[in-house]
Protein backbone atom coordinates (compact mmCIF):
# COMPACT_ATOMS: atom_id res chain seq x y z
CA UNK A 1 0.00 0.00 0.00
CA UNK A 2 1.35 3.45 -1.00
CA UNK A 3 0.67 6.45 1.25
CA UNK A 4 2.06 9.85 0.24
CA UNK A 5 4.71 8.15 -1.83
CA UNK A 6 5.77 5.87 1.05
CA UNK A 7 5.25 2.12 0.78
CA UNK A 8 3.41 0.93 3.90
CA UNK A 9 2.93 -2.84 4.37
CA UNK A 10 -0.61 -4.11 4.78
CA UNK A 11 -1.63 -6.07 7.86
CA UNK A 12 -0.95 -9.40 6.15
CA UNK A 13 2.46 -8.28 4.85
CA UNK A 14 3.39 -6.92 8.27
CA UNK A 15 2.43 -10.24 9.88
CA UNK A 16 4.56 -12.16 7.35
CA UNK A 17 7.54 -9.84 7.90
CA UNK A 18 7.32 -10.17 11.68
CA UNK A 19 7.00 -13.96 11.41
CA UNK A 20 10.11 -14.16 9.18
CA UNK A 21 12.09 -12.01 11.63
CA UNK A 22 11.00 -14.14 14.60
CA UNK A 23 11.98 -17.33 12.75
CA UNK A 24 15.40 -15.84 11.95
CA UNK A 25 15.88 -14.84 15.60
CA UNK A 26 14.91 -18.33 16.80
CA UNK A 27 17.26 -20.03 14.32
CA UNK A 28 20.22 -17.75 15.10
CA UNK A 29 19.82 -18.07 18.89
CA UNK A 30 19.30 -21.86 18.73
CA UNK A 31 22.36 -22.42 16.52
CA UNK A 32 24.48 -20.04 18.62
CA UNK A 33 23.53 -21.71 21.92
CA UNK A 34 24.31 -25.13 20.42
CA UNK A 35 27.73 -23.82 19.42
CA UNK A 36 28.21 -22.36 22.91
CA UNK A 37 27.32 -25.71 24.46
CA UNK A 38 29.92 -27.60 22.44
CA UNK A 39 32.53 -24.83 22.34
CA UNK A 40 33.20 -25.71 25.98
CA UNK A 41 33.60 -29.39 25.07
CA UNK A 42 35.96 -28.77 22.16
CA UNK A 43 38.01 -26.33 24.20
CA UNK A 44 38.60 -28.96 26.86
CA UNK A 45 39.42 -31.60 24.23
CA UNK A 46 41.74 -29.34 22.21
CA UNK A 47 43.65 -28.08 25.27
CA UNK A 48 43.77 -31.64 26.61
CA UNK A 49 45.43 -32.96 23.45
CA UNK A 50 47.81 -29.99 23.35
CA UNK A 51 48.89 -30.94 26.88
CA UNK A 52 49.06 -34.67 26.01
CA UNK A 53 45.83 -35.47 27.88
CA UNK A 54 42.51 -36.87 26.66
CA UNK A 55 40.12 -34.28 28.07
CA UNK A 56 36.51 -35.35 28.94
CA UNK A 57 36.03 -39.08 28.29
CA UNK A 58 33.40 -40.43 30.70
CA UNK A 59 29.98 -39.06 29.72
CA UNK A 60 29.05 -40.45 26.31
CA UNK A 61 31.41 -41.50 23.50
CA UNK A 62 34.69 -39.63 24.11
CA UNK A 63 32.83 -37.37 26.54
CA UNK A 64 30.51 -35.97 23.87
CA UNK A 65 27.69 -35.53 26.41
CA UNK A 66 29.87 -33.74 28.97
CA UNK A 67 28.38 -30.27 28.19
CA UNK A 68 24.87 -31.67 28.78
CA UNK A 69 25.96 -33.13 32.12
CA UNK A 70 27.60 -29.83 33.12
CA UNK A 71 24.45 -27.90 32.17
CA UNK A 72 22.20 -30.19 34.23
CA UNK A 73 24.57 -29.93 37.20
CA UNK A 74 24.53 -26.13 37.10
CA UNK A 75 20.75 -26.06 36.62
CA UNK A 76 20.11 -28.04 39.82
CA UNK A 77 22.88 -26.44 41.85
CA UNK A 78 21.91 -24.23 44.80
CA UNK A 79 21.72 -20.51 44.01
CA UNK A 80 23.62 -18.82 46.84
CA UNK A 81 23.40 -15.05 47.37
CA UNK A 82 25.82 -13.49 49.90
CA UNK A 83 24.05 -11.96 52.91
CA UNK A 84 25.73 -8.56 52.46
CA UNK A 85 25.29 -8.40 48.67
CA UNK A 86 23.07 -5.89 46.88
CA UNK A 87 20.56 -8.57 46.00
CA UNK A 88 18.70 -6.78 43.19
CA UNK A 89 21.86 -5.83 41.29
CA UNK A 90 23.44 -9.20 42.09
CA UNK A 91 20.53 -10.98 40.39
CA UNK A 92 20.31 -8.70 37.35
CA UNK A 93 24.05 -8.41 36.60
CA UNK A 94 24.48 -11.85 34.89
CA UNK A 95 21.62 -11.10 32.48
CA UNK A 96 23.27 -7.95 31.06
CA UNK A 97 26.24 -9.57 29.24
CA UNK A 98 24.05 -12.42 27.94
CA UNK A 99 21.46 -10.08 26.42
CA UNK A 100 24.16 -7.73 25.08
CA UNK A 101 26.12 -10.50 23.35
CA UNK A 102 23.00 -12.19 21.96
CA UNK A 103 21.74 -8.81 20.70
CA UNK A 104 25.00 -8.42 18.79
CA UNK A 105 23.98 -11.34 16.58
CA UNK A 106 21.13 -9.26 15.11
CA UNK A 107 23.33 -7.31 12.68
CA UNK A 108 25.75 -10.07 11.64
CA UNK A 109 25.26 -11.34 8.06
CA UNK A 110 25.86 -15.10 8.14
CA UNK A 111 25.43 -15.53 4.39
CA UNK A 112 24.07 -13.54 1.49
CA UNK A 113 20.59 -12.23 2.37
CA UNK A 114 20.46 -13.76 5.87
CA UNK A 115 20.68 -11.04 8.49
CA UNK A 116 18.09 -10.17 11.12
CA UNK A 117 18.62 -6.39 10.98
CA UNK A 118 20.52 -5.06 7.98
CA UNK A 119 21.16 -1.59 9.41
CA UNK A 120 23.58 1.01 8.05
CA UNK A 121 25.37 1.49 11.38
CA UNK A 122 26.05 -2.19 12.08
CA UNK A 123 29.60 -1.65 13.35
CA UNK A 124 28.54 1.15 15.72
CA UNK A 125 25.78 -1.09 17.07
CA UNK A 126 28.32 -3.84 17.77
CA UNK A 127 30.57 -1.39 19.64
CA UNK A 128 27.58 -0.28 21.74
CA UNK A 129 26.63 -3.87 22.65
CA UNK A 130 30.25 -4.68 23.48
CA UNK A 131 30.37 -1.73 25.89
CA UNK A 132 27.06 -2.71 27.45
CA UNK A 133 28.26 -6.26 28.19
CA UNK A 134 31.03 -4.86 30.39
CA UNK A 135 28.46 -3.34 32.76
CA UNK A 136 27.36 -6.82 33.81
CA UNK A 137 30.90 -7.61 34.91
CA UNK A 138 31.42 -4.30 36.73
CA UNK A 139 28.05 -4.51 38.51
CA UNK A 140 28.71 -8.11 39.58
CA UNK A 141 32.01 -7.06 41.13
CA UNK A 142 30.37 -4.22 43.04
CA UNK A 143 27.13 -5.99 44.08
CA UNK A 144 28.84 -9.12 45.44
CA UNK A 145 30.37 -7.15 48.35
CA UNK A 146 33.52 -9.25 48.04
CA UNK A 147 37.07 -7.98 47.72
CA UNK A 148 37.95 -10.54 45.06
CA UNK A 149 34.86 -9.69 43.01
CA UNK A 150 35.37 -5.97 43.43
CA UNK A 151 38.97 -6.15 42.20
CA UNK A 152 37.82 -8.24 39.23
CA UNK A 153 35.16 -5.65 38.37
CA UNK A 154 37.68 -2.79 38.61
CA UNK A 155 40.12 -4.61 36.37
CA UNK A 156 37.42 -5.33 33.82
CA UNK A 157 36.26 -1.70 33.65
CA UNK A 158 39.82 -0.43 33.06
CA UNK A 159 40.51 -3.21 30.57
CA UNK A 160 37.39 -2.52 28.53
CA UNK A 161 38.07 1.23 28.40
CA UNK A 162 41.63 0.56 27.22
CA UNK A 163 40.99 -2.04 24.55
CA UNK A 164 37.67 -0.82 23.17
CA UNK A 165 39.47 2.25 21.86
CA UNK A 166 42.02 0.14 20.01
CA UNK A 167 39.34 -2.23 18.73
CA UNK A 168 37.21 0.59 17.33
CA UNK A 169 40.22 2.24 15.68
CA UNK A 170 41.37 -1.08 14.20
CA UNK A 171 38.13 -1.21 12.20
CA UNK A 172 38.37 2.38 10.93
CA UNK A 173 40.65 1.13 8.14
CA UNK A 174 37.91 -1.30 7.08
CA UNK A 175 35.35 1.52 7.14
CA UNK A 176 37.63 3.70 4.98
CA UNK A 177 38.22 0.96 2.42
CA UNK A 178 34.58 -0.15 2.18
CA UNK A 179 33.01 3.30 2.61
CA UNK A 180 30.29 1.83 4.82
CA UNK A 181 29.35 0.80 8.36
CA UNK A 182 26.88 -1.76 7.02
CA UNK A 183 28.34 -5.24 7.56
CA UNK A 184 26.74 -6.71 4.43
CA UNK A 185 28.15 -3.88 2.33
CA UNK A 186 31.59 -4.42 3.89
CA UNK A 187 31.54 -8.06 2.72
CA UNK A 188 30.44 -7.03 -0.79
CA UNK A 189 33.08 -4.30 -0.95
CA UNK A 190 35.79 -6.91 -0.33
CA UNK A 191 34.58 -8.80 -3.42
CA UNK A 192 35.44 -5.80 -5.59
CA UNK A 193 39.13 -6.71 -5.24
CA UNK A 194 40.86 -9.78 -6.62
CA UNK A 195 42.16 -10.78 -3.17
CA UNK A 196 38.59 -10.71 -1.74
CA UNK A 197 39.67 -10.05 1.85
CA UNK A 198 40.72 -6.97 3.81
CA UNK A 199 43.03 -9.28 5.76
CA UNK A 200 45.89 -8.48 3.36
CA UNK A 201 45.75 -4.66 3.05
CA UNK A 202 44.55 -4.34 6.66
CA UNK A 203 46.81 -6.92 8.31
CA UNK A 204 47.91 -4.44 11.01
CA UNK A 205 44.27 -3.58 11.76
CA UNK A 206 43.44 -7.29 11.89
CA UNK A 207 46.25 -7.96 14.36
CA UNK A 208 45.07 -5.11 16.61
CA UNK A 209 41.48 -6.32 16.41
CA UNK A 210 42.37 -9.90 17.37
CA UNK A 211 44.46 -8.81 20.37
CA UNK A 212 41.73 -6.40 21.48
CA UNK A 213 39.09 -9.12 21.05
CA UNK A 214 40.98 -11.35 23.50
CA UNK A 215 40.98 -8.51 26.03
CA UNK A 216 37.30 -7.64 25.36
CA UNK A 217 36.19 -11.22 26.04
CA UNK A 218 38.47 -11.57 29.11
CA UNK A 219 40.26 -14.54 27.60
CA UNK A 220 43.83 -15.74 28.17
CA UNK A 221 46.32 -14.07 28.18
CA UNK A 222 44.13 -11.11 29.20
CA UNK A 223 41.84 -12.87 31.70
CA UNK A 224 42.89 -10.52 34.51
CA UNK A 225 39.29 -9.88 35.73
CA UNK A 226 39.11 -13.59 36.63
CA UNK A 227 42.79 -14.45 37.33
CA UNK A 228 42.18 -17.65 39.32
CA UNK A 229 45.68 -17.59 40.80
CA UNK A 230 45.08 -14.12 42.29
CA UNK A 231 41.33 -13.45 42.62
CA UNK A 232 39.84 -16.96 42.99
CA UNK A 233 37.36 -16.36 40.12
CA UNK A 234 37.31 -12.57 40.03
CA UNK A 235 34.00 -10.83 39.38
CA UNK A 236 31.88 -14.01 39.59
CA UNK A 237 33.53 -15.50 42.70
CA UNK A 238 30.25 -15.30 44.66
CA UNK A 239 28.06 -16.70 41.86
CA UNK A 240 26.83 -20.28 41.63
CA UNK A 241 24.30 -22.36 39.72
CA UNK A 242 22.60 -20.83 36.71
CA UNK A 243 23.82 -17.29 37.42
CA UNK A 244 27.39 -18.58 37.10
CA UNK A 245 26.36 -20.43 33.91
CA UNK A 246 25.05 -17.17 32.41
CA UNK A 247 28.49 -15.55 32.73
CA UNK A 248 30.06 -18.63 31.22
CA UNK A 249 27.59 -18.55 28.31
CA UNK A 250 28.15 -14.81 27.76
CA UNK A 251 31.90 -15.35 27.50
CA UNK A 252 31.54 -18.00 24.80
CA UNK A 253 28.86 -16.06 22.90
CA UNK A 254 31.26 -13.10 23.01
CA UNK A 255 34.01 -15.28 21.53
CA UNK A 256 31.72 -16.33 18.69
CA UNK A 257 30.55 -12.75 18.05
CA UNK A 258 34.13 -11.43 17.94
CA UNK A 259 35.08 -14.24 15.57
CA UNK A 260 32.11 -13.38 13.34
CA UNK A 261 33.13 -9.70 13.26
CA UNK A 262 36.68 -10.67 12.28
CA UNK A 263 35.35 -12.94 9.51
CA UNK A 264 32.95 -10.29 8.16
CA UNK A 265 35.39 -7.38 8.29
CA UNK A 266 38.68 -9.05 7.38
CA UNK A 267 38.06 -12.54 5.94
CA UNK A 268 35.42 -11.74 3.34
CA UNK A 269 32.42 -13.08 5.28
CA UNK A 270 30.62 -15.91 3.50
CA UNK A 271 32.60 -15.41 0.27
CA UNK A 272 35.92 -16.63 -1.10
CA UNK A 273 38.47 -14.47 -2.97
CA UNK A 274 37.48 -13.99 -6.66
CA UNK A 275 40.95 -15.13 -7.76
CA UNK A 276 40.37 -18.46 -5.98
CA UNK A 277 36.82 -18.83 -7.31
CA UNK A 278 38.06 -18.24 -10.87
CA UNK A 279 40.84 -20.79 -10.43
CA UNK A 280 38.51 -23.44 -8.95
CA UNK A 281 34.93 -22.81 -10.21
CA UNK A 282 33.65 -25.90 -8.36
CA UNK A 283 33.96 -23.99 -5.08
CA UNK A 284 30.93 -21.90 -6.06
CA UNK A 285 28.74 -24.95 -5.42
CA UNK A 286 29.50 -24.86 -1.67
CA UNK A 287 26.93 -22.73 0.27
CA UNK A 288 28.23 -19.47 1.72
CA UNK A 289 27.27 -20.46 5.27
CA UNK A 290 29.79 -23.31 5.08
CA UNK A 291 32.68 -20.94 4.32
CA UNK A 292 31.45 -18.53 7.00
CA UNK A 293 31.33 -21.21 9.70
CA UNK A 294 34.71 -22.64 8.71
CA UNK A 295 36.31 -19.21 9.10
CA UNK A 296 34.57 -18.67 12.46
CA UNK A 297 35.77 -22.09 13.69
CA UNK A 298 39.36 -21.13 12.81
CA UNK A 299 39.06 -17.98 14.92
CA UNK A 300 37.47 -19.80 17.85
CA UNK A 301 40.25 -22.41 17.65
CA UNK A 302 42.72 -19.51 17.97
CA UNK A 303 41.22 -18.73 21.39
CA UNK A 304 41.88 -22.32 22.49
CA UNK A 305 45.39 -22.38 21.07
CA UNK A 306 46.42 -19.15 22.80
CA UNK A 307 44.95 -20.31 26.12
CA UNK A 308 47.00 -23.51 25.94
CA UNK A 309 50.29 -21.81 25.08
CA UNK A 310 50.48 -18.19 26.31
CA UNK A 311 50.84 -17.24 30.01
CA UNK A 312 48.70 -14.53 31.60
CA UNK A 313 49.97 -10.95 31.36
CA UNK A 314 50.72 -8.89 34.44
CA UNK A 315 48.16 -6.11 34.84
CA UNK A 316 50.63 -3.27 34.23
CA UNK A 317 51.81 -5.08 31.08
CA UNK A 318 48.20 -5.35 29.92
CA UNK A 319 47.63 -1.60 30.30
CA UNK A 320 50.97 -0.71 28.70
CA UNK A 321 50.26 -2.91 25.69
CA UNK A 322 46.88 -1.28 25.14
CA UNK A 323 47.90 2.38 25.48
CA UNK A 324 51.55 2.36 24.38
CA UNK A 325 51.53 -0.21 21.56
CA UNK A 326 48.09 -0.99 20.15
CA UNK A 327 46.66 2.54 20.26
CA UNK A 328 49.59 4.23 18.40
CA UNK A 329 49.67 1.31 15.95
CA UNK A 330 45.94 1.69 15.25
CA UNK A 331 46.31 5.44 14.67
CA UNK A 332 49.25 4.85 12.33
CA UNK A 333 47.19 2.29 10.41
CA UNK A 334 44.39 4.84 9.94
CA UNK A 335 46.82 7.47 8.64
CA UNK A 336 48.48 5.07 6.18
CA UNK A 337 45.12 3.71 4.97
CA UNK A 338 43.79 7.24 4.47
CA UNK A 339 46.85 8.31 2.46
CA UNK A 340 46.78 5.18 0.28
CA UNK A 341 43.05 5.53 -0.36
CA UNK A 342 43.42 9.22 -1.23
CA UNK A 343 46.31 8.50 -3.60
CA UNK A 344 44.40 5.64 -5.24
CA UNK A 345 41.28 7.79 -5.55
CA UNK A 346 43.12 10.68 -7.10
Amino acid sequence: MNVLGITVPTGYELFINIAIILIKIAVVIAVTMFHVLYATYFERKVIGHMQIRLGPMRVGFHGILQPVADGLKLFFKEDIIPAQADKAVFKVAPLIPVFATISSLAVLPFFNGFVIANINIGLLYLFAMSSLAAYGVVLAGWASNSKYSFLGGLRSSAQVISYEVSMALSLVGVMLMSGSLNLTEIVRAQQQHWYGMYLFPQFVGYFIFVVSAFAETNRTPFDLPEAESELVAGYFTEYSGMRFALYYAAEYIGMIVMSCIAVVCFWGGWTLPPVLMNAVPALAVVPGIVWFLMKVYIHVFLYYWVRATVPRYRYDQLMSLGWKVLLPLALANIVVTSIVKYMAGS
